[in-house]
């Protein structure tokens, strides 16, 4: 169950196709049928220069020693996984992929939110941060690119996340951790990131090599996820799951097929250098994906292979498919009418079995 639970998990950010949305609405309407089952000084956190800092992919030792030295760690899983067990003196103020980011355009939140989520949970960009999730889950990876572009210089993220630190035989407890609230005044580091206009402005020049993360289908626009389909011209793809020690095992621990999320540890440096050989750590390198949260997985792993100009294109492809005049390679389109009639009728079929339910308990 606990393998099942990991794997659907984890299609947050890989093979998500419309049955999350038709789960979604089931779940929604079951609930609305009622049927569901059982005041301190203000502290500015400077901006990072991109050369000044970087994501640091830390182990289990320099976990240790981080907390040893009183770094902040931030569990950024949902709060029922917090719950259930954490690293104890981490902190957690909800999924980090829904709670820092806006729903529709899964951008950041604005700066001012922002600020307030970081103060009200004493999560201070000033200070040493230890980042973590579920293993391989790029959340983590995401709230560490969080920390830095809202100005944190040393951030690092534990990659074999709480399944590592439990089969290690590590502490874990059930108790809350809350901190001090701060005030905060953050600036967001641009230097990290890039625009969609930036990206359409430098996609093809003789500098720049622009990395696509997410799937194969999604590359050659068999997956579609926004209005168009494709890939942006001339980008490299290299899945984010190549980072794993099995890409596969996603797949596997939905199919039941393991019940050990290992296949998921990031591979060793050699096998990284190998993966990445063929990209220029000189050029700027521009990393992308669906909404920008694989691809901060991708360049914390470019970072740490001494890439020197790694930024994260925040919009991913949602902001570049939504821009009709960016071009793009293999472009399709999304049948919104088939799409939608499709979902009626699933969402038709629903509200009868709803109605069923309700007969049924009426009897009873």
């Amino acid at each position: 169950m606990l393998a099942l639970t990991y794997a659907l998990h984890l299609t947050r950010h890989l093979d998500v196709a419309p049955a999350k949305t038709l789960r979604t609405l089931a779940v929604g309407l079951f609930c609305l049928t009622g049927l569901a089952l059982h005041a301190a000084p203000v502290h500015a956190a400077a901006p990072a220069p991109a050369s000044a800092s970087a994501t640091g992919i830390a182990t289990i030792a320099q976990v240790e020693a981080a907390i040893a030295r009183g770094a902040i760690v931030w569990d950024v899983r949902s709060a029922d996984d917090y719950k259930r067990g954490h690293l104890p003196g981490a902190i957690n103020f909800g999924d980090a992929g829904k709670v820092l980011r806006d729903e529709q355009k899964e951008d950041f939140l604005p700066t001012a939110a922002i600020e307030k989520l970081f103060g009200e949970a004493g999560l201070d960009p000033r200070q040493e941060i230890v980042v973590y999730g579920g293993r391989g889950n790029a959340y983590a990876y995401f709230g560490g690119y969080a920390v830095r572009y809202f100005g944190g210089r040393n951030v690092s993220v534990f990659h074999d996340g709480f399944e590592g630190w439990q089969e290690a035989g590590k502490p874990v407890t059930t108790e809350p951790q809350q901190r001090a609230k701060i005030a905060l005044k953050l600036t967001p580091t641009p230097a990290l990131a890039a625009s969609t206009d930036e990206v359409v402005k430098r996609f093809n020049a003789p500098g720049v090599q622009v990395l696509d993360v997410r799937t194969k289908k999604e590359f050659s626009g068999d997956d579609i996820r926004a209005i168009r389909g494709g890939h942006i011209p001339g980008a490299i793809s290299i899945p984010v799951e190549q980072n794993w020690q099995d890409p596969e095992a996603p797949q596997k621990l939905a199919r039941k097929e393991v019940s050990s999320t290992a296949g998921l540890a990031l591979k060793d440096r050699s096998a990284l250098e190998a993966l990445y050989k063929d990209l220029d750590r000189n050029k700027e390198t521009i990393v992308y994906c669906q909404s920008g949260v694989r691809a901060s997985e991708t360049a914390a792993v470019l970072e740490t292979l001494g890439f020197k100009d790694v930024k994260v294109y925040d919009s991913s492809w949602l902001g570049w498919a939504a821009k009709l005049s960016a071009p793009v390679e293999n472009e399709t389109f999304l049948n919104v009418g088939a799409l939608t009639g499709q979902l009626n009728g699933q969402i038709n079929a629903l509200k009868r079995r709803v109605d069923e339910l309700e007969k049924q308990l009426a009897k009873k």
